[in-house]
């Protein structure tokens, strides 16, 4: 794969969504969504978080108000190209969030982001097990009603959404494609951050065991630390402040979590 150049505007705005710009911030928080979500699905964060800190989300291919272009086949690549478009926005300290399938792209990105000189001031995990504890399912492969269950257990999806069929078809759609970027996922042999990690966990979430959150400590030679949280998978658009509120404590004296609007 090519090292990502430097990117345009054009492409920073195609990726990156920045609902409330803040030119004064010292910080970035650079999100990347779960698995079938859009940028907005962090759209309440930014109420939450203090001015010295800007929230930017990235943006999928074949999502939300890019729904017109090819979904992504391959997750690496994902990240690498999300990663070359947020070029212009790493002008100052920043920190990287994913959920889900988010945690998988942040932590390629991240690497990207090291290659070229820009290390992360942390990288925070949710949801999702270490890279090379991926669980081996093959939901991309198996027919809607399958994956449609899958769906419903995991909770998250309004229920207007699965009852309209024009609907429940695009969802499906962006799902499949999302399951088969992790199911077909492999991590680098070796591939290792030089950041400090953060694991986020929900007590309820199905989807990581506190042993499979303690794999996350193989991936950077930084510090790893561990929190876990009430709620489900989807904790973090549930029930976000608790979240933020970690990830500002997290950032230490780079901004003041006491300083919040």
């Amino acid at each position: 794969m090519t090292q990502p150049t430097a990117a345009g505007p054009a492409d920073t705005r195609t990726w990156w969504r920045c609902p409330d710009p803040r030119p004064a911030a010292r910080v970035r928080l650079l999100c990347f969504p779960y698995g079938g979500g859009p940028a907005t699905a962090y759209r309440a964060w930014h109420t939450l978080l203090p001015p010295e800190v800007e929230l930017c989300t990235a943006q999928y291919p074949g999502h939300a108000d890019r729904m017109t272009e090819p979904l992504a086949d391959d997750l690496e690549q994902l990240a690498v190209v999300a990663a070359r478009a947020a070029l212009p926005l790493l002008d100052r300290p920043f920190a990287v969030y994913g959920h889900s399938m988010g945690a998988l792209v942040a932590f390629e990105a991240a690497l990207c982001w090291e290659r070229l000189g820009h290390r992360p001031l942390r990288l925070t995990a949710s949801g999702m097990p270490a890279p090379h504890l991926v669980r081996a399912t093959g939901f991309h492969r198996g027919g809607d009603a399958a994956l449609l269950a899958e769906l419903r257990r995991l909770g998250g999806i309004p229920q207007p959404v699965l009852d309209d069929d024009s609907l429940r078809a695009l969802l499906l759609r962006v799902a499949r494609a999302d399951y088969r970027l992790v199911e077909t996922y492999r991590p680098r042999a070796g591939a290792s951050l030089r950041a400090p990690v953060t694991v986020h966990r929900a007590r309820d979430d199905p989807e990581l065991t506190a042993a499979e959150a303690t794999g996350w400590a193989l991936i950077t030679t930084g510090p790893t630390v561990h929190r876990a949280f009430s709620g489900d998978h989807f904790h973090p658009v549930s029930d976000p402040a608790p979240v933020v509120a970690e990830l500002l404590s997290a950032l230490g004296t780079v901004v003041s979590p006491a300083s919040g609007r």
